[in-house]
């Protein structure tokens, strides 16, 4: 029979999840719709040249251009994410930003509070972790029904490793 070391059984992790933001436009559907786009613009614009005038041929290309940039600012910003992690002595929640630089923030499940701010007809609007001194706003790029979902898996999480 193997004795069970008691610290080992501590660091277990309870809970893990990778939060990330919604995307409801992928790879392919913006190459089908910036092509689209753009061969629609190019003729439109063909159209008016040949009635004579020319400077709207440019502001049709522009258009196009705005919306590229619109979308690769879109995808940027969907690079953020959140990474939770619950163990019976350690809740870590590690932030990163769309330029990749992360923040690590470390709580004592024990001493730490999750609160949740509730709107009668949209559900979740915030979600925070408090404890030590310090509060940390997560899940804020989540859409309702994530954050519900996340809400009662890492209130059951943190209630576990709390020991109740």
């Amino acid at each position: 029979m193997n004795p069970v070391d008691p610290a080992a059984m501590n660091e277990q992790e309870i809970f893990r999840a990778l939060l990330v933001p919604h995307r409801s436009l992928g790879q392919t559907g913006f190459l089908i719709l910036m092509g689209t786009l753009g061969v629609s613009s190019f003729f439109t614009g063909l159209f008016f040249l040949s009635l004579g005038a020319w400077p709207v041929f440019g502001f049709f290309g522009l258009d196009v251009l705005i919306v590229y940039i619109a979308f690769r600012m879109n995808y940027a910003s969907g690079k953020v994410h959140e990474e939770v992690s619950v163990s019976r002595i350690a809740l870590q929640i590690r932030q990163v930003a769309p330029s990749g630089r992360a923040k690590l923030h470390e709580f004592n499940p024990f001493w730490t509070r999750f609160s949740v701010a509730r709107h009668a007809e949209i559900g979740i609007t915030s979600m925070r972790v408090e404890g030590q001194g310090k509060t940390v706003t997560i899940g804020s790029f989540l859409n309702p029904d994530d954050r519900e979902s996340f809400a009662s898996a890492f209130q059951l999480a943190l209630a576990t490793a709390k020991g109740r």
